[in-house]
C-alpha cells in the first residue's frame, strides 16, 4: 500500500535542463550551483563573461554535468528572445527557466531619469516576460516546464526609494499568475519568489556594513535576520523539482516572516 503521507517527486533534478539568468555573481550564482548539486544541465547568462566562464568551469569540474555561459545584456533589445531560442537549442528544450536577473537604482522619486526607468524595466520585467512567453509556449508544446521568476517581497510592500524597482517586481508577480493561468493546462507551471534583504556581497556590503540602516529593518522581520542565498536558492530548486508538482500560480515569501508585519 502507498503510504499517502510520504511527499510525491523528489528533490533531485537529475535530467531537467534549466536556464538561469543572471548567474553571474549574487543570488544567481549560488541558484546556478544550487542546480548543479541537484543534478540539473545548465545554461547560466549574465554580463560578465568571464566570470560566468569560471563558473561554468567550476560547476561542470565539480558535478560532472553540462554547464553552458552564455554571455549577453537583457537589456538589449533583442536578447531575451535570441537567448530563447539559444538555450532551447542548447539543451535541446529546457525544463526550467528561472528568470533571476534583475537591476535597481536605489533613489528618490523625483531623481528618476527615464534612462533608468527604461533600463529597469528592460531586464526587470520585459526580458523575463518575453522569455516566459517564448520559452513557456515551447514548454506547453512539450507538455511540462516549471518557471520560476525571481520577484521580491518589495513586490508586495512598498519599500522607499525603489519605486521602479517595486513597480517592476509588482507586474511580474501579476504577470506570472497570467503564466500559470494560460499554460497551466498543457502541464507547464509558473511561480514566483519573493526574498527579502539576502545577504550576498553586495548586500552584506549595503546593509550589515551600516547597522543604522539595518536595525530598523531587522525589526521588521520577525525572524530579527536576513535571508541567506542559500534560502532562497533551495525554494527554487524545490520548486522545479518533481515534489512541487502541483504548485502553480504561488507567491512565495523566503523573508523571514517580514511580509506579516
Amino acid at each position: 500500500m502507498t503510504d499517502s503521507r510520504r511527499p510525491a517527486g523528489s528533490l533531485a533534478l537529475q535530467g531537467k535542463r534549466a536556464l538561469i539568468t543572471g548567474a553571474s555573481k549574487g543570488i544567481g550564482a549560488d541558484l546556478a550551483s544550487a542546480f548543479a548539486a541537484a543534478g540539473a544541465t545548465l545554461v547560466i547568462t549574465g554580463r560578465d563573461g568571464a566570470a560566468l566562464q569560471a563558473q561554468s568551469e567550476q560547476l561542470s569540474a565539480d558535478y560532472d554535468l553540462p554547464v553552458t555561459p552564455l554571455t549577453l545584456d537583457l537589456a538589449e533589445p533583442s536578447a531575451p528572445e535570441q537567448l530563447a531560442e539559444q538555450a532551447w537549442a542548447t539543451c535541446g528544450g529546457l525544463d526550467v527557466l528561472l528568470n533571476n536577473a534583475g537591476i535597481s537604482y536605489p533613489e528618490r522619486v523625483e531623481n528618476l531619469t527615464s534612462a533608468r526607468l527604461d533600463d529597469v524595466l528592460n531586464v526587470n520585467l520585459r526580458a523575463p516576460s518575453l522569455l516566459a512567453a517564448r520559452i513557456g509556449t515551447a514548454m506547453a508544446k512539450a507538455g511540462s516546464g516549471s518557471i520560476i521568476n525571481m520577484a521580491s517581497a518589495a513586490g508586495i510592500r512598498a519599500l522607499e526609494e525603489h519605486y521602479v524597482y517595486c513597480m517592476t517586481k509588482a507586474a511580474l508577480l501579476m504577470a506570472t499568475k497570467v503564466l500559470a493561468l494560460e499554460l497551466g493546462p498543457a502541464g507547464v507551471r509558473a511561480n514566483s519568489i519573493c526574498p527579502t534583504v539576502t545577504l550576498t556581497e553586495m548586500g552584506q556590503r549595503v546593509w550589515l556594513d551600516h547597522p543604522d540602516k539595518a536595525a530598523p529593518m531587522l525589526q521588521r522581520i520577525p525572524l530579527r535576520r536576513f535571508v541567506f542565498p542559500r534560502e532562497v536558492s533551495q525554494t527554487a530548486v524545490w520548486l522545479a523539482s518533481d515534489a512541487a508538482s502541483a504548485i502553480n500560480g504561488a507567491e512565495l515569501p523566503v523573508d523571514g516572516g517580514y511580509l506579516v508585519t
